[in-house]
């Protein structure tokens, strides 16, 4: 007979074994396949006694966090309650992912500046302590990218995977670390190279009214990298976003944005990210300098800055000083300034170059923040307005620009052509001025005055297209040499053109001698002349020769 199944409240039917751990009355037969119940009891014993050990070596810990509150908010700014161990320059947590810094630690309050729109704060919100100062993402990761100061994207590319990230606000190089200016920034400006020279790891400052073409200045200098092996940093402050666009779009054109990170606040973003930009920007160019490479960094511009940080002042009740600043305007810009510098071989030989942006009023140089940042910087090239308006472009006030240090680093061509090229411009500057009194010139004047104008249109140059140091080179050799003194003055443009295509002539080993930083010999340079005499004899006036003798006009008696 078949046996019997087991039924429920009897014992088990025949062929089957008891289970120890179910009941009849609450549970079926727990078998596995091949295993018996005694095997899942000893499972079950040895997971228990782990877990056991586990929670009596466990200890808990105890964490302290500060939590404070929202008192007031406005625009830009936050004051905070409730947190009492905050540091200066912690960044503190708001909801909705909105960040801040504190800035004013009082007794009883903490004023934050904010970094993201205060429209979604409230009374009573919650503040946390984060611990750790504001950081950004840096790498090689960023070239080519556009970023905000916080380090998110803007350009639309996904997000930003960088696997460092460094502080903000660091200190400056010790002076032991730092090494002497002694390599040249070439910008492709010829004014600038020939007459107010940058090295690498100087700070040089562009200044002029508003729209003279300080910006446009700056992107030369960048395009003019493309080869050179510099990375470039651009720090746009408080820019609309349609010229921040428009100049990425001509650095996309011009093959330069690979080699190139945006760091943007926009003019509509909060005061705090205007605040933040260049030492963020800074951070990201220091990392690539620490990494032995020539890195050069624009800030556009450093008025909306100042003024960005006028308004937390004002807002968080500091008291103003001079034309409303606060009296620790001048530390701001130092402390970012200061980083930039060149290092020591031993410490990778890399350089930050910086070319900070400011506008004046007026050509008031006198001003408040003009006076504190060239007070601070290397050097500075001035944009006169007068110039501008007459089409000399760039518009650089000769007379008024000076470069501290870059001279030292100008290569050795250059200061054998153009030596004496600044102080005959503005020779012929005073005599031009005096001139135009209508009073007679004598022979030598009138030379020096001709000579002098052919000097300002071969220093004109169009944006956006830098000149080759071989190019530059032709010129100023025809210019020193008197080739072009005999060229009418409307066909001098057209001259320089010919000349910058003769500079493709001069052989190979004479253009590696040009990039050197050894003396310009006299067999180059006579080389070099004659490649522009032979360019130039077509600009060259016909002679005239004497009627012959049959055609004159008999004299009359």
């Amino acid at each position: 007979m078949a046996d019997a199944p087991a039924q429920p409240g009897r014992g088990p039917g025949p062929g089957m074994v008891a289970c120890p751990v179910c009941s009849d009355a609450s549970r079926s037969v727990v078998t596995v396949a091949g295993t018996g119940c005694n095997d899942l009891a000893d499972i079950l014993d040895r997971s228990f006694a782990d877990i056991g050990r586990v929670r009596e070596t466990f200890r808990p810990q105890l964490s302290i966090r500060e939590i404070g509150a929202v008192l007031t908010v406005s625009t830009g700014i936050a004051t905070v309650s409730g947190l009492p161990g905050v540091g200066s320059e912690e960044l503190v947590q708001f909801p909705d992912g909105i960040a801040g810094i504190a800035f004013d630690i009082a007794e009883e309050e903490v004023g934050v500046v904010l970094l993201g729109d205060h429209a979604r704060l409230k009374a009573g919100d919650r503040v946390l302590r984060t611990g750790r100062v504001m950081d950004v993402a840096v790498g090689i990761e960023l070239l080519g990218r556009v970023i905000n100061p916080l380090g998110q994207p803007l350009d639309g590319n996904g997000p930003v995977r960088c696997r460092q990230r460094l502080p903000i606000e660091r200190p400056s190089p010790a002076i032991m670390d730092r090494a002497p200016v002694t390599e040249p920034l070439q910008t492709g400006i010829k004014v600038v190279d020939a007459l107010v020279p940058i090295g690498r790891g100087q700070r040089e400052l562009i200044l002029g009214d508003r729209q003279t073409g300080k910006t446009g200045i700056a992107i030369d200098t960048l395009l003019n990298q493309r080869d050179s092996g510099v990375l470039c940093v651009y720090c746009a402050i408080g820019q609309r976003a349609a010229s921040v666009a428009k100049t990425i779009a001509i650095l996309r054109d011009q093959g330069a944005l690979r080699y190139t990170v945006f760091v943007v606040a926009e003019g509509n973003d909060p005061p705090g990210l205007a605040y933040i930009a260049p030492y963020a920007a800074t951070s990201i160019a220091e990392h690539f300098m620490e990494a032995g490479r020539d890195v050069l960094i624009v800030y556009d511009d450093l008025t909306h800055h100042a003024r960005a940080y006028r308004e937390l002042s004002l807002l968080l009740r500091r008291p103003p000083g001079r034309e409303a600043f606060p009296g620790d305007i001048f530390y701001i810009h130092s402390r970012l300034l200061e980083r930039a510098t060149r290092l020591l071989d031993d410490l990778g030989g890399g350089s930050l170059t910086a070319l900070p942006i400011i506008e004046t009023e007026a050509q008031n140089i006198a001003a408040y923040i003009p006076t504190n940042l060239i007070s601070i910087t290397d050097g500075q090239i001035f944009l006169s307005p007068a110039l501008f308006e007459r089409g000399v472009l760039p518009a650089v006030d000769v007379g008024q620009s000076v470069s501290r240090v870059g001279g030292k680093a100008q290569r050795a061509v250059y200061r054998s052509v153009a030596g004496d090229l600044k102080l005959i411009y503005a020779q012929f500057e005073e005599l031009e001025t005096f001139a135009r009194f209508g009073a007679r010139l004598d022979d030598g004047t009138r030379r020096i005055i001709d000579h002098g104008r052919r000097i300002r249109a071969c220093l004109k140059q169009p944006e956006f297209s830098p000149v080759a140091v071989p190019a530059q080179i032709t010129v100023l050799l025809a210019l020193t040499a008197g080739l072009l003194d005999q060229v009418p003055l409307e066909r001098v443009a057209e001259a320089e053109q010919v000349l910058h295509r003769a500079a493709a002539q001069i052989p190979e080993d004479v253009g590696l001698r040009l990039a050197l930083a050894g003396e310009f010999a006299a067999a180059d340079r006579a080389l070099i002349i004659e490649i522009a005499r032979r360019a130039l004899a077509d600009f060259q006036p016909e002679p005239r020769f004497a009627m012959p003798a049959a055609r004159q006009r008999p004299e009359e008696p």
